[in-house]
């Protein structure tokens, strides 16, 4: 049985060498996850992947069913997941193209089914979130990145907005100013929720783009997919070298 599992993000609709094994509708008490689980091969490790997104990429952020994709994951038997993230850069050091193992997040959304726990409880549920990130898995991370050769930066505070806008220049001052590093629109609940129900959980986040009022340029979709395309290449080098120690 799978124990892993990967969450793809924009630019991320599948796993290029991923070997399909079979496909499963799941049903949830929360709806319909973005899509079918799919079950196959990856860096010779049995992984479930699930598009965040759907594929075709058509659930923007702020309706993705974040509840609905953990706990189809949890019901067959996921223990780990490891989500792909693209986002914007904020701090000098995180410049567009780079992969970051993010250690930190806050949480700037609103609106959102943020958690299991809110209804038919028996008592008033909370969970630790004071590092929100599985170390166990950041530090895999890291390994995988060393052993290939890549340079990742180890530690950064992601910013979750809520999208599908991008942000004012004035939003990524507070974000700079909060202690934000970079800045994406699916960092939570993703996270909080795979806590909820005991999942390891941890991000590869790529820099997409500098985040609005950095360079002072506006910032185009054509070069946020451009360099996502780009950057997707490390993203299955790091990958095809930390799954074999997981799963």
């Amino acid at each position: 049985m799978a124990k892993l599992a990967i969450i793809g993000g924009s630019g991320l609709a599948s796993l290029a060498e991923l070997r399909i094994t079979r496909q499963q509708v799941q049903n949830t008490p929360y709806g319909e996850p973005s899509g079918v689980l799919t079950y196959g091969v990856y860096a010779d490790k049995e992984i479930i992947f699930m598009p965040r997104h759907g594929n075709p990429h058509i659930i923007p952020p702020h309706k993705v069913n974040y509840r609905a994709n953990i706990w189809a994951l949890r019901e067959n038997g996921i223990t780990s997941i490891i989500g792909v993230n693209a986002v914007g850069g904020i701090t000098s050091n995180m410049a567009p193209g780079s992969l970051v193992i993010p250690d930190q997040i806050i949480d700037y959304t609103w609106s959102r089914a943020h958690t299991f726990f809110d209804d038919g409880l028996s008592e008033v549920t909370h969970i630790d979130f004071t590092r929100p990130y599985s170390e166990e898995l950041r530090r895999a991370l890291h390994r995988a990145a060393e052993q290939s050769g890549l340079k990742v930066q180890g530690a950064a505070t992601y910013g979750a907005t809520q999208g599908p806008r991008l942000e004012t220049a004035a939003e990524i001052k507070r974000l700079k100013n909060d202690g934000c590093d970079i800045v994406g629109m699916t960092g939570m609940p993703e996270a909080s929720l795979a806590r909820e129900v005991e999942i390891q959980y941890a991000s590869v986040s790529i820099v997409a783009n500098w985040a609005a009022g950095i360079t002072g340029e506006a910032i185009s979709m054509e070069t946020i997919n451009s360099m996502l395309s780009q950057a997707l290449g490390k993203v299955h080098i790091l990958l095809g070298a930390a799954i074999p120690a997981l799963g």
